[in-house]
Order: C-alpha cells, then sequence, then structure tokens
C-alpha cells in the first residue's frame, strides 16, 4: 500500500515554525499563539485558487522540538513545494531543518521566509546551497505568483519580491514587492485551517509597520520605517467573528504601534463599546503617545492589560537609543497606567555596548520601583539583529561573543536558560552550536557584544536584584517579571523578536 502523493498534499506545503517560550515561576511555558502571518498568506495563496497543506510546528508534543529530525518527522508527506516560515531566533534551527529535508527530498522546491532571514537573504543564499528561493516582504501577492509561476514552469526572475539563484550559482533579487496600501482589501486569516481551541493567545493586527527610529529594534526597519493600518470597522468585525464562531473572549494586539494616533484610539474604542461584544483585550502603548484620557477610555471597553516599551532608565541611554521620551515621562505614564488597568506590563532592554554602569543602575531602580508598584518587569538581555541601526553601527567596534552560559538552553532542551558557569553543551547539540558559531553574521542575536566587560557584570547585579535566577538556584526559577504571579495561560501577555 503506497503513502500519500505529493499532489495529495496540495500546491504547497506551508511550516510555521515560530515557537514562543515564557518563563514563569518554576517553569518555562510553550505558548501558542495564532500564527496570523502564514494564516493570512495562506487565504492569500488559496484565494488565487491553490490548495494549501499547512502545518503549524507550535502544535508538537516532542520533548526536543529542536532537533532536525523531529522537524522532519512532523513535515511528513509534503507538496513538491514547501515554504519555512521562521523569525530570527529559530533561523538557524529552521536551516538545519531544510538541509537535511533537501538531502532527504532532493526534487522538492523549498522556499524560506518570515522575518528570521530579513536582511541576511543574500548571506543565506550564497552560503546554504539547498535552500532554492527566499521570499521577502508582505507575501500576499508573491506567494501566489510565486506558485502559478512553478507549476506553469515559468521564469521566477520575473517574479518580484525573491532571491534567487542562477544556474551558475549566481544570487539574484527580483524587484520589492510593493507594500500593500489598502489592509482592508485583504480577507481574514485562514483560520478554519486550525482548531483554534488548541491555541492560548488570539493575536490581531490593527496595522503593520512601525515609524520609529529605535536604533535596537527590528520592526521599523523590517517594514522600512513605514505604516499601513487596517480601519477600525474591519478590526471589529473580525473580532466579532472569532467571538462568535469560536468563542474568543480575550484578544491581543500584537502591533507596536496600535496607539498610532489618539483619535484612532478613542475612535475604535467608542465603536467596540458601541457593538457590545462582551471581550477583553491588550495592547502594546506608547510612553510619548498616550495619556490617561486615552487609557480610561480602553479600559471602559475592555482593554484589562497595557505594556510598555521603557528600555531603559537612563535617559542618556534613551537619547542614544531614539526612544523619543524620558525617564520621568516613562514614570508619569506607567504609574497613572496601574491605577487604571488590573495589569501592566514594562519591557526593558539590557546590555546595550555604550551603557555604562551607572546607566544600568538607573535602570535597576526604576525596574525596582516598578516591580514594587505592582507593575510586571520583563527585561531582555539585548538580541543584536543585523537590520537594526545599533548592530550596523557597532558591529565592528566589539567582539561579538558566544557564550553557551546565555545561550537560550530551553531552545534546544525545554528547560530553563542555564543558571550556572558549569554549563556543557550536551555532544547531541554540538551541530547546532557549531553551525551557529560558524555564521556570526547570520546569526548575530545568538552573540553578544563584549561580554567580560559588559554583559556578565550586569547580569550578576539582575540575578542579586531577583529578575535573573542566582546561580545557586535550581533551573527553573523565574527569570522574567520575578515576583510576580504566575498568570493562567489565556492571560498572559507576550513578546516576540
Amino acid at each position: 500500500m503506497t503513502g500519500p502523493t505529493a499532489a495529495s498534499h496540495g500546491d504547497i506545503t506551508l511550516l510555521n515554525l515560530n515557537l514562543l517560550y515564557v518563563r514563569y515561576l518554576g517553569s518555562v511555558d510553550r505558548e501558542l499563539h495564532v500564527p496570523l502571518g502564514c494564516l493570512y498568506l495562506t487565504r492569500a495563496i488559496e484565494d488565487a485558487g491553490f490548495k494549501v497543506d499547512f502545518r503549524d510546528y507550535q502544535l508538537n508534543d516532542y520533548a526536543e522540538p529542536f532537533e532536525v529530525d523531529r522537524i522532519i518527522e512532523f513535515l511528513g508527506e509534503t507538496a513538491d513545494i514547501v515554504g519555512f516560515s521562521c523569525m530570527a531566533n529559530l533561523l538557524p534551527f529552521t536551516l538545519l531543518a531544510m538541509r537535511e529535508f533537501k538531502k532527504r527530498n532532493p526534487d522538492k522546491f523549498l522556499v524560506l521566509g518570515g522575518v528570521g532571514p530579513k536582511s541576511v537573504e543574500e548571506k543565506i543564499m550564497q552560503r546554504f546551497d539547498w535552500i532554492d528561493c527566499i521570499a521577502v516582504g508582505e507575501g500576499e501577492l508573491t506567494g501566489p505568483e510565486l506558485i502559478r509561476t512553478i507549476k506553469a514552469d515559468g521564469n521566477l526572475f520575473r517574479v518580484n519580491g525573491l532571491y534567487l539563484r542562477t544556474a551558475s550559482g549566481e544570487i539574484v533579487k527580483t524587484p520589492d514587492r510593493e507594500r500593500l496600501a489598502d489592509l482592508d482589501s485583504q480577507p481574514f486569516p485562514a483560520f478554519e485551517k486550525v482548531d483554534l481551541t488548541r491555541y492560548q493567545g488570539y493575536g490581531m493586527l490593527s496595522s503593520r509597520g512601525c515609524p520609529y527610529p529605535c536604533t535596537f529594534c527590528s520592526v521599523a526597519p523590517v517594514w522600512d520605517h513605514k505604516s499601513t493600518f487596517r480601519s477600525n470597522e474591519s478590526i471589529i468585525e473580525e473580532m466579532k467573528m472569532l467571538h462568535e464562531s469560536a468563542g474568543v473572549k480575550m484578544f491581543l494586539f500584537q502591533d507596536e504601534f496600535f496607539v498610532s494616533t489618539k483619535q484612532r484610539v478613542m475612535d475604535f474604542c467608542a465603536q467596540l463599546k458601541a457593538s457590545g461584544l462582551n471581550i477583553y483585550w491588550k495592547a502594546f502603548g506608547r510612553v510619548d503617545l498616550t495619556d490617561v484620557e486615552m487609557m480610561q477610555a480602553m479600559a471602559d471597553c475592555g482593554c484589562v492589560e497595557l505594556r510598555f516599551g521603557i528600555e531603559s532608565g537612563s535617559d542618556r541611554i534613551l537619547k542614544m537609543v531614539k526612544k523619543g521620551f524620558s525617564a520621568s515621562d516613562a514614570v508619569e505614564i506607567v504609574t497613572a497606567a496601574q491605577k487604571i488597568f488590573p495589569r501592566v506590563d514594562a519591557f526593558y532592554v539590557w546590555g546595550f555596548p555604550f551603557e555604562t554602569l551607572e546607566d544600568f543602575h538607573q535602570t535597576v531602580f526604576q525596574m525596582v520601583m516598578f516591580r514594587m508598584m505592582g507593575v510586571r518587569i520583563l527585561p531582555s538581555l539585548l538580541c543584536l539583529l543585523p537590520q537594526t541601526e545599533l548592530f550596523i553601527e557597532y558591529q565592528h567596534q566589539y567582539s561579538l561573543d558566544f557564550s553557551p552560559e546565555l545561550f537560550p538552553e530551553y531552545m534546544i532542551t525545554g528547560h530553563e536558560i542555564s543558571t550556572s558557569g558549569k554549563f556543557k553543551i550536551a555532544d547531541a547539540h554540538n551541530d547546532k552550536y557549531r553551525f551557529i558559531k560558524e555564521n556570526p553574521d547570520i546569526f548575530p542575536g545568538f552573540f553578544h557584544m563584549d561580554l567580560q566587560n559588559n554583559i556578565l557584570p550586569k547580569l550578576a547585579i539582575m540575578r542579586k536584584f531577583g529578575f535573573y535566577p542566582l546561580e545557586t538556584e535550581p533551573a527553573g526559577t523565574d527569570s522574567c517579571g520575578a515576583h510576580s504571579p504566575k498568570q493562567a495561560a489565556q492571560n498572559i501577555a507576550t513578546r516576540s523578536v
């Protein structure tokens, strides 16, 4: 008896390889979020007349989900075209999985997409010949045209928004695909492709992109510092559809620019309240765009959580990373928010190469103060991303240091970030570490600038104040928002790279 044919799996198999882990007291939890990007793409491809075989790797139940063989096993039989979507933290594992998949299926056409390869597409194509194509930008137009061209044995070099390889090995970038100007013209994601009851997070996108110049952040450069918006009517219509068809009661606005203008937010709140929807929601605020009147209107129509990217308690650092507000501005607005919302989250970034210990102490002081007020504190070690202004400016001024002790061990083993200096790489994972260490220009997020003088002294201070586990504490101690109570899965707020 023969197995299913490639044709039975549609015109393209699309694999979502974005995984999100959240650290809490006593455990590291995998948090499942509806894969909006892939489902938007799936909808566009199927509306063009093709069939998508969609797989969400979030739903795997493997103890070692980052093992290449597990990813290959999860894929099983596929269509002749296979698309892999990932973010930067999963890029090395995605590339290794694609290499093994290509060995076993040399005739399959492999496409890499998502924000993971952003700014390093040409290097990936030059270095890793098992990648047939990288799709860049919004995929709603590129995806259908790519499939149509391959099935017709046409010329892919005429399809915009691709990185390709010629027969002689030359890497060619086709013209950029224009951004979608009217987001309301795009249909809702293909929610029917997934079992919505399996997810804890129901994401919403009110916009795409960000115009702000924060030097460490990848969102704005990924979208060329431009934003497009959905109408409030479209957003509420989607919320109503998900509430009525799947019983969704809690929504997370995942875009960083939800509070783009006060009038837009106030209109949204008025329309949502008038709709009569009995739902709750969460969003990102921005210190310099949020005021008490806006926050009160948000709370009055179901917003139960507001999240702020504070990043630093030092005015000097805030100016250098171009946040656009002061430390006192942050104190004022977060203090006001804490009186309005059941929960307020404050995100911080530490480990900037130009961050002095005095700057860092100011940040720690502010985090401790907010924590005493009941704000959940979520500090993150600076992640170097190749498209950011900070990385471009400082990459040659400091050595890029790889540290097994700071490597996110839970990405490999499902356990907490290493808590001791005695960490030893398991033999089974040596190939992954080696692959990353050999390609620092492609995977800079796994490296650190000036480890000995910049990162490790600050980490010791963070541990003393309870924001990371002490070396003497067992693995599993909360290292993100210490002293904050663990929330029920449906009530947690997260932020991805």
